[in-house]
């Protein structure tokens, strides 16, 4: 969740208020086909490409005309998210919802005397794959050093052309796919209900505005401390 918020926000300025929206339409959406998508892989793929398709939706449909004014962009998102807030409470109604998990991530497993959840063990897993992959993305391939370009000097990069917009496209539908996989992951390991989008993005915020935010390879430092942080408060 928050990896997509900082490629979204931290890279291409982008102020996206409704990408806790899109964390809960990820769970929901494999709360609803999870009689048609048995596997928990599959689930979450489809969870991906549906977020993904409301992210091409909002970008190309709404925030492509708002370009460079983060005031209106953060009045459009937001707005954007009552509409689905309000679409979700329709189709889903307004009660507590978890995502079933596989039976191989069910029960505990005793480990050095401690009794662990195996899908706390699947959730941190799928984080550091998610972190390793934005980092080859962004450090080792064109596509990551063009978004980089194209945040420290826009205008250049800007001359390219078509090569540019399909770039940032590109970087902001992963980022929406991410919501997407952060649902199906949030809705497995805690619940799904009307305001956790809010709760969730709080938590993206923080993660976004401790350190760089130019850095997105590099915000597992950041997401370990913001959740240490609100584990030890409790």
């Amino acid at each position: 969740m928050a990896s997509g918020f900082t490629l979204i926000f931290g890279l291409l300025r982008i102020v996206n208020l409704a990408h806790g929206a899109l964390y809960l339409f990820g769970g929901l959406h494999r709360l609803h086909r999870r009689s048609k998508d048995r596997s928990f892989a599959l689930g979450g793929i489809g969870a991906m490409a549906a977020i993904a398709a409301i992210g091409f939706v909002l970008d190309q449909g709404l925030l492509r005309f708002v370009r460079g004014n983060e005031l209106r962009q953060v009045l459009l998102t937001l707005g954007f998210a009552f509409v689905l807030n309000d679409l979700a409470l329709v189709i889903w109604g307004g009660d507590s919802f978890t995502v079933p998990i596989p039976q191989t991530l069910r029960g505990g497993l005793r480990v050095f005397g401690v009794f662990i959840r195996p899908i706390v063990c699947f959730v941190l897993v799928t984080g550091i794959v998610v972190f390793a992959a934005l980092w080859l993305l962004l450090e080792s391939y064109a596509l990551g050093a063009l978004i980089r370009a194209g945040v420290d000097d826009a205008e250049m990069v800007e001359a390219s052309g078509s090569i540019s917009a399909a770039c940032f496209l590109v970087t902001f539908l992963l980022g929406s796919a991410l919501a997407g996989l952060g649902g199906l992951m949030g809705g497995a390991f805690l619940s799904l209900y009307p305001s956790a989008d809010a709760e969730i993005l709080v938590f993206s915020l923080a993660v976004v505005i401790i350190g760089r935010a130019r850095q997105p390879g590099r915000c597992w430092c950041r997401q370990l401390l913001v959740g240490l942080l609100n584990t030890l408060a409790r």
